[in-house]
């Protein structure tokens, strides 16, 4: 395991951030994308009696994370789950409050490098793309069965692929001669649909139409909507959250929560606004912060994050 797929992004960034909230004892901060446990190991070793959660989806990530973390004892509970189910897992666990939050959106540097997983467009590999391979559908299937508008309305809504009309007639032509399979097949028959001025702009042609079959069979839009409010409903007063995501689709939700929460919600014309109308949040990064030349030198896998972070000031309106 190469230890360059180790490197968290925007890590230093992300304890600062968090810090204030997690410099007394006791703290509880959860890591709800734990993965190679990059993040985790950074919070429990700068924040020596912090107490960490780790969730995650993938049981691999979980069994390596929990070597990683290993000399962390009792101080790291680690967590089968999708971290939309944050609000079970604090209860079943008796956590009433949090102190801190994080999420690092990117697929995780793992399922990246193991090819089998077939996430990455760059090498063949069996199209399945979920990140808990014991359930739900893979990405072979959606590609196989999606009726052409569905896979269409997929491209665009998590793609962002302006190309999807042409991909999927492509796409729904070669299924009924042979169904997909494995990627390079895919990676092939995109470039192959693809005008030429489409193919001189922005890296890998298949890169979009790739990252809406993950975010589709993961339904990782739909997790992250109940997700990050869950997240800052479980945060004490004087906790923080901070979000790394990866692409607008994922910023563009971040920033509507955190807005929303730092937003006042009196009526126009208020001569003074009562203490239930005021913000729940402070918002802690103008707009979204972006990694460093240096670091994206170091880790291309940090180039597109975006990170966020907000502040809980009050409690919700009763």
């Amino acid at each position: 395991m190469s230890q360059s797929r180790h490197v968290p992004v925007m890590l230093q960034r992300c304890l600062d951030l968090l810090a204030p909230a997690l410099e007394r004892p006791g703290a509880v901060v959860v890591d709800c994308t734990l993965g190679l446990g990059g993040h985790s190991e950074a919070l429990l070793s700068r924040f020596p009696e912090a107490r960490l959660i780790g969730l995650d989806r993938d049981k691999e990530a979980l069994r390596l994370s929990g070597e990683r973390l290993e000399p962390y004892g009792d101080r790291a509970t680690l967590v089968h789950a999708v971290y939309d189910e944050l609000p079970e897992v604090l209860a079943r666990l008796g956590i009433a409050r949090v102190r801190g939050v994080l999420f690092d959106l990117g697929v995780s540097s793992m399922q990246l490098d193991e090819a089998d997983r077939g996430f990455a467009y760059a090498q063949d590999a069996p199209l399945d793309m979920r990140m808990d391979q014991t359930t739900g559908i893979s990405a072979a299937e959606v590609l196989n069965t999606y009726p052409p508008g569905e896979l269409v309305r997929v491209l665009r809504a998590y793609g962002e692929e302006k190309q999807a009309k042409r991909i999927v007639s492509a796409i729904v032509r070669e299924r009924d001669k042979e169904p997909f399979d494995n990627s390079a097949r895919l990676v092939e028959l995109i470039r192959d649909a693809l005008p030429q001025a489409a193919k001189r702009t922005g890296g890998n042609p298949a890169k979009r139409t790739f990252q809406a079959l993950r975010i589709e069979v993961n339904g990782e839009l739909s997790v992250l909507e109940r997700a990050v409010p869950a997240a800052v409903k479980a945060l004490d007063v004087g906790g923080r959250i901070a979000v790394l995501s990866y692409h607008s689709l994922e910023d563009r939700l971040v920033k509507h929560v955190f807005a929303a929460g730092a937003a006042s919600t009196a009526p126009p014309g208020l001569p003074v606004v009562p203490e239930r109308y005021q913000p729940r949040l402070k918002l802690l990064t103008r707009g979204a912060e972006l990694p460093t030349e240096e670091e994206v030198a170091e880790n291309r896998r940090a180039a597109p994050a975006r990170l966020r972070g907000a502040e809980r000031i009050r409690e919700d309106a009763e």
